[in-house]
């Protein structure tokens, strides 16, 4: 990638209205099976590039010029611009591109109007890439979302809605899983969190680096099964580092490290080299002998034990995973069994122990802020047992 000039300031954050719509003299065709009802987060959009009609909120942080480059300075046209969920994003796979067309150049076009960047729009358009990259073509309607600024003459201030109790994700986000059971519930949920940005595995390192991040130093992140807070910078395959572990173990299914379940960092999470070595691919269970470098960790011959406040974060990734991976887009259906000795089967046992661990461990401040990290930063997508740990015994029961 090729992005210049960029300083690191506070993430954005997802408003949670669409933008006002704005009527052109001359409307423009829009392809796709329905306008947007909700406004999505940039994650989202790039995740649904299928040319249906949608609303998207983000970060303007610079103009496209190629597939993966975007500039920040010295722009050369109003044609497009680049948009992120966060104002200070560098990474250009996490940016959706945007068509300006000439109804919108002169307020929304950077040659004209360079100090929009690192302001919040609203773009209403149509998914489809642009650049060759995730895009937003054919513009509807823009609009700014956070502030006076420059907007075009025919467009009306937008006035944010003020987001439903309990928060958007809640009320929108859930919509078609909430009140059900069993296997309804569960086909509802797959059918939501499969929508997703995917990381490669290289990007993981920067995932987790802000996703596990220790609250009491920004510096560090907290590693799941010691507990150890360590330097960020700390990484790698020697003695004392810090390296990815899958909670589902990738050999669970075979799926290793490439783009999917071997880089959803719903699962991944930052463990010292030689407690993620101990443990293995082993099942989860309770008992065996102490875990030397992770105080109030167990393992045995086929299974490990994770401190008892983790027990419920495990469980609820696996949970995730079991959810997500339904063989449906080329990956092995995952499920959890109540076996220890699964092998090389898309198997992760055992269940009735997750499920306790799941009840006795509810999610912390710690969990719940690394989930919405994911949905807003990275993935587009959340863990709807982090969410909603009931839904757990809803469906296996």
């Amino acid at each position: 990638m090729d992005i210049k000039s960029v300083t690191r300031s506070r993430p954005g954050r997802l408003i949670a209205a669409c933008a006002l719509a704005v009527t052109l003299a001359t409307p423009l065709a829009v392809t796709g099976p329905a306008s947007a009802a909700t406004t999505l987060t940039v994650a989202q959009s790039l995740a649904a590039q299928d040319g249906r009609s949608a609303s998207v909120t983000g970060y303007v942080v610079g103009q496209p010029t190629a597939t993966n480059t975007v500039i920040t300075s010295n722009y050369t046209a109003d044609t497009a611009i680049a948009i992120a969920d966060a104002a200070a994003e560098t990474g250009t796979g996490r940016m959706l591109y945007v068509q300006v067309t000439a109804a919108w150049r002169s307020s929304f076009g950077l040659l004209s109007t360079p100090s929009l960047r690192g302001r919040q729009v609203t773009v209403t358009g149509t998914l489809t890439a642009y650049f060759s990259h995730g895009g937003l073509k054919n513009p509807t309607a823009m609009s700014l979302g956070g502030g006076a600024g420059p907007s075009p003459t025919a467009s009306p201030t937008a006035s944010p809605t003020p987001a439903p109790t309990g928060g958007p994700y809640d009320s929108t986000y859930y919509a078609s899983a909430i009140g059900r059971t069993g296997t309804t519930l569960r086909n509802s949920l797959h059918a939501v969190i499969k929508v997703q940005t995917k990381l490669s595995y290289d990007q993981v390192w920067d995932a987790l680096r802000d996703t596990d991040e220790d609250p009491a130093n920004p510096a560090n992140v907290i590693l799941l099964y010691s507990g150890r807070s360590q330097s960020k910078s700390g990484n790698g395959g020697g003695v004392n580092d810090w390296n990815r572990e899958h909670v589902w173990a990738k050999s669970h299914g075979n799926f290793g490290t490439a783009t999917g379940p071997g880089t959803d960092v719903h699962h991944l999470r930052p463990e010292d080299v030689s407690v993620n070595s101990e443990r293995g691919n082993k099942d989860f269970d309770s008992g065996g002998g102490a875990v030397s470098e992770a105080p109030g960790c167990y393992t045995d011959a086929d299974s490990f034990e994770p401190r008892n406040a983790v027990k419920g974060d495990v469980a609820r990734m696996i949970l995730y995973m079991a959810i997500r991976y339904e063989g449906d887009d080329g990956w092995p259906n995952l499920e959890p069994n109540d076996s220890v000795s699964n092998g090389s089967a898309p198997y992760l046992g055992r269940l009735s122990k997750l499920l306790a661990w799941n009840d006795q461990d509810p999610p912390d401040a710690f969990e719940k802020r690394r989930n919405q990290r994911i949905y807003e930063r990275w993935q587009g997508n959340r863990n709807p047992f982090v969410d909603h740990p009931e839904w757990a015994r809803a469906i296996w029961s």
